[in-house]
Order: C-alpha cells, then sequence, then structure tokens
C-alpha cells in the first residue's frame, strides 16, 4: 500500500469500526422499534461504507459501485417493510415498545 492509501484506510478503517460498534450498540440497548430500525440503518451504513473502501483500495471501484447500489436498493426494500411492520404494530397496540412484542399472537 502507498502512503496515501494507508492514510485512507486507517482513518476511514477507524470510523468505519466506530459506526458500526455505534450502531451495533445502539441496536442491542434500545427498547424503541423506531430507533432500533435507524440503529440498523446505521449499520448498514457502515457496511456500505466498508465496500466503498474496500473498492477503492483494491482498485475495483466499479465493482464496489454495484454491490452498493444494490444493497442500497435490498437496504430501502427492508426499511420500507420494517417500518410497515411497525406501523401495523403501533396501530394494534398504541406502543413502539419491543418489549411488549411477546403480546402479539399468531
Amino acid at each position: 500500500m502507498s502512503g496515501v492509501s494507508s492514510f485512507v484506510f486507517w482513518y476511514f478503517g477507524i470510523f468505519i469500526t466506530l459506526l458500526f460498534v455505534a450502531g451495533f450498540y445502539y441496536l442491542i440497548v434500545t427498547q424503541n422499534l423506531i430507533r432500533a430500525l435507524i440503529a440498523l440503518e446505521i449499520l448498514m451504513k457502515a457496511v456500505t461504507l466498508l465496500i466503498i473502501l474496500a473498492g477503492y483500495l483494491t482498485g475495483r471501484a466499479a465493482l464496489a459501485q454495484v454491490l452498493v447500489i444494490t444493497l442500497i436498493v435490498i437496504e430501502v426494500v427492508i426499511m420500507v417493510v420494517a417500518a410497515g411492520v411497525i406501523l401495523n404494530f403501533y396501530r394494534q397496540n398504541n406502543s413502539i415498545d419491543s418489549r411488549k412484542l411477546t403480546n402479539l399472537k399468531g
């Protein structure tokens, strides 16, 4: 790795790691389903940045762009479905607390 690539790897790598840890921590700690959805979004953004960084460092930026666009499309679909499920849960229970998920009947 050249000097610039090493600089980019370490600083962006540290930022991506901190972003991933923050999202994972927030996902585990929160009881609010909307906040859990936001934490999942933060995790997905960390993965997206990691793919972009890997593509830049390996010289395969086009492949990284294709993977990121695919990941963004999948991410949007997951977020819309999850938001719909949370909205329906709110309409049924008047709460978005994840501890009340045990009250659901199949």
